[in-house]
């Protein structure tokens, strides 16, 4: 299988990894000259996976259309600020009918659309061939051959199972969703409440807040799920639960490491440039908070975040004033009436 993965980050060199291992004809695409011809040639990629040696037969190049050529899978692994022109620069290079997968765990920061949503916009017929890859999978550890599982999402069985089968191997278990719009804001809302998380630790508010923040962010992540038509079993799975729990506990977790250094009295702008890497958590705070908005959800924890990154709240006043709410129902609204019932 010919596969062009498009993006040299971590993540999608520990993809493109993973499917040249499993024998697939693996091509990756970067802007970055340095980091094609290290792969290329020393089959290492020190700006992202510094500790990793790569398969010989993985092959990097700077030029889009050699990447696309005759891919019958392509995976699109960029910033979620760089799909749309990613996306748009491909259409044209594409020939025959691959597979469109991504592993982007974020929201188009213009429209606030995901990231399958946004491919629709450029292949309205392609529908049955996207593919989301998501759950938990830091790359360090994939790239080790560390044991991982993972979610591919589509909209047809046999898209799913297609790349189940890509990438299934004895470190790597791929199980099949149908809930796409589910796996993908699991994918992207976690990375808010790892902030959370992060600020926690960084002002030393322990364990107890810690689990708190992710109990109640998970409340959250399927509130505003469910408004947007997806299934709450996929919550409690890989995409949703297994993500929240990855990204909140490691430092291999850029959002939870900026969360830390916000804590600790450092600016957003200080956090972002000693992470050094894209932090998905920040623009979609700014996209869940719209979406709250717009649909009539209420999500505290993010609000709260969306206070200390975009308005200047201290986040220790931030987490006072989330301790401080109203007493409410732990039970979320669609049982309510169940337990007021058995209360009476």
């Amino acid at each position: 299988m010919r596969v062009a993965v498009l993006g040299a980050g971590s993540w999608g060199t520990a993809l493109a990894s993973a499917l040249a291992e499993n024998r697939c004809e693996v091509t990756i695409w970067a802007r970055d000259a340095r980091i094609t011809q290290q792969i290329q040639s020393e089959h290492i990629n020190t700006r992202y996976l510094p500790n990793a040696k790569l398969p010989a037969s993985l092959r990097a190049t700077t030029d889009l259309k050699t990447a696309l050529m005759d891919a019958e899978v392509v995976i699109y692994v960029v910033p979620s600020a760089a799909m749309r022109e990613v996306v748009e620069l491909s259409r044209p290079l594409l020939s025959g009918a691959p597979i469109l997968c991504h592993a982007v765990k974020g929201f188009d920061p213009t429209t606030g659309s995901t990231m399958t949503d946004l491919l629709l916009e450029y292949h309205p017929d392609a529908r049955d061939r996207f593919c989301v890859i998501a759950g938990p999978s830091h790359a360090e550890e994939v790239v080790e051959g560390l044991p991982t599982t993972i979610v591919a999402a589509a909209y047809t069985r046999a898209t799913a199972e297609a790349i189940q089968d890509l990438l299934m191997s004895k470190v790597l278990r791929v199980y099949t969703n149908p809930d796409v719009k589910g796996a993908e804001l699991g994918g992207a809302l976690k990375n808010i409440i790892a902030l959370g998380v992060g600020i926690a630790d960084g002002l030393g508010f322990g364990d107890n807040a810690k689990a708190a923040l992710m109990t109640r962010g998970l409340t959250e992540i399927a509130r505003i799920g469910l408004k947007l038509g997806a299934s709450v079993l996929t919550f409690a799975g890989l995409s949703g639960v297994g993500d929240l729990i990855v990204t909140c506990t490691s430092l291999h977790s850029r959002n939870y490491r900026t969360g830390k250094l916000l804590g600790q009295g450092k600016s957003l702008e200080e956090a972002l440039a000693e992470v050094g890497m894209a932090v998905e958590g920040v623009n979609a705070t700014r996209i869940a908070i719209q979406l709250a908005s717009s649909h009539g959800v209420e999500m505290p924890i993010a609000n709260a975040l969306s206070d200390v990154l975009f308005h200047g709240k201290p986040p220790r006043a931030a987490v006072e004033d989330l301790m401080g709410r109203a007493r409410v129902h732990e039970i979320e609204e669609v049982a309510r009436d169940q337990i007021s019932a058995s209360w009476n």
